[in-house]
């Protein structure tokens, strides 16, 4: 049977404390940093040669999609009525609602370090200890809003940009492709600064600190984040019946990305699963 992802705005206490003690149990484990370890690898720039599976690729929404099953999976195997929840940036806009609160996620990092000193996520807490980064930094970081250079988060309209696109990706199939649903939602955008931040990438710069970068999987709002932009596909997909993942076929001989990116059914590295098969998850979870 389906289990149910919910809008974090809707968990009950009981469903909060749950959620925090299992990720804080896969933390403990040693398994959570296998997370951040894989999305570090897997975190190729279109203007790197190689094949490119998480980013700047058609097969973003799959390979997020597959990565979130297999942490929720995780999580599960710690207490079987967890499931991920989304954060809908679009309604849940502020830096003080949910999921910012002390009973599940944290607030903000303070001026001085952009330390996150607030709920069970904070280094004093003793449960959460940085040690797959970038940085020196053993502590969680964050900067909601960029306080020294405010930007808001994405709107209900922008997001219904990207959901009209009726055509799934196009080429050149990377971070430059003007127009198809994956790049809109991803949100590689034209021009320098704020501007060109749209979407997906706009959520991350908001919230700043370990968000920014390939290591953005050591702040768990990561996930809360991925199950929206999961979301997403699901209404667009039912929004345009009919549609399917692109490309069908992979590049052939001459195309610049030939061996760069993921055909329809072709294996996601790291798994041994095709975009075509996640496709459909509507036997595994749905969303409340």
């Amino acid at each position: 049977m389906a289990y149910t992802r919910k809008n974090v705005s809707t968990l009950t206490a009981s469903e909060k404390r749950r959620f925090v003690a299992a990720m804080l149990e896969i933390k403990r484990r040693g398994e959570y940093d296998e997370f951040v370890r894989t999305h570090i690898e897997y975190f190729v720039p279109d203007g790197e040669y190689g094949l490119r599976s998480a980013h700047m690729a058609p097969s973003f929404l799959p390979w997020h999609r597959q990565f979130l099953l297999d942490l929720e999976r995780a999580l599960r195997r710690v207490d079987s009525s967890v499931t991920v929840p989304y954060w809908d940036w679009t309604r849940d806009r502020s830096a003080t609602a949910l999921p910012w609160t002390k009973d599940l996620l944290g607030g903000t990092g303070r001026r001085s370090d952009h330390q996150v000193t607030t709920g069970p996520f904070a280094y004093a807490a003793g449960r959460w200890k940085i040690t797959e980064n970038i940085t020196d930094e053993p502590y969680l970081t964050r900067d909601l809003g960029r306080a020294g250079a405010p930007i808001a988060l994405p709107t209900k309209h922008d997001l219904d940009g990207a959901l009209a696109d009726p055509v799934y990706d196009t080429a050149p199939w990377d971070s430059t492709s003007r127009t198809g649903f994956r790049n809109r939602l991803e949100g590689w955008g034209t021009g320098s600064g704020s501007a060109s931040w749209r979407n997906h990438n706009r959520v991350h710069k908001w919230v700043g600190g370990v968000m920014l970068g390939g290591a953005s999987v050591n702040d768990p709002v990561f996930w809360l984040h991925h199950a929206f932009i999961d979301l997403q596909w699901s209404r667009w997909q039912n929004r345009h019946r009919g549609a399917r993942y692109q490309p069908a076929r992979p590049p052939g001989p001459g195309d610049d990305q030939e061996g760069r990116i993921v055909a329809r059914q072709q294996r996601m590295p790291p798994w041994d699963m095709t975009p075509e098969q996640l496709e459909d998850v509507s036997r595994i979870y749905r969303y409340g």
